[in-house]
């Protein structure tokens, strides 16, 4: 007689779970928009002077950047030659009222 080699019951494996990659999350990032150069700043009354390159209105977001200057704030007021207005078009050079100081050379963005 043959003899039949008695097999092992069968031991289902488990398998070690692989930790599911974490889905990369990106910093939600704010379109600028380059307005204008600022050209002058007057301490005295915290105004910048600014040449615009792009049109701006009255309640925009601005953000100010320069070497030592890093700015954003809303346009609470915006006056051309003394005479507030609400709308800057292309071309113009405004007078903002900004909390901080600000230096000729800063560039002015837009937020979106």
């Amino acid at each position: 007689m043959i003899k039949k080699k008695k097999s092992k019951p069968k031991v289902k494996k488990s398998k070690a779970k692989k930790p599911k990659a974490k889905k990369e999350v990106k910093p939600k990032v704010k379109k600028e928009v380059k307005i204008g150069e600022v050209t002058h700043f007057y301490p005295h009354v915290n105004a910048a002077v600014i040449k615009l390159k792009a049109p701006l209105s009255q309640g925009d977001k601005v953000h100010i950047k320069g070497h030592t200057t890093d700015l954003t704030e809303k346009i609470t007021s915006m006056q051309i030659n003394n005479k507030p207005i609400k709308k800057g078009k292309k071309g113009d050079e405004i007078g903002l009222l900004v909390k901080e100081k600000v230096r000729g050379g800063d560039i002015a963005y837009k937020e979106k």
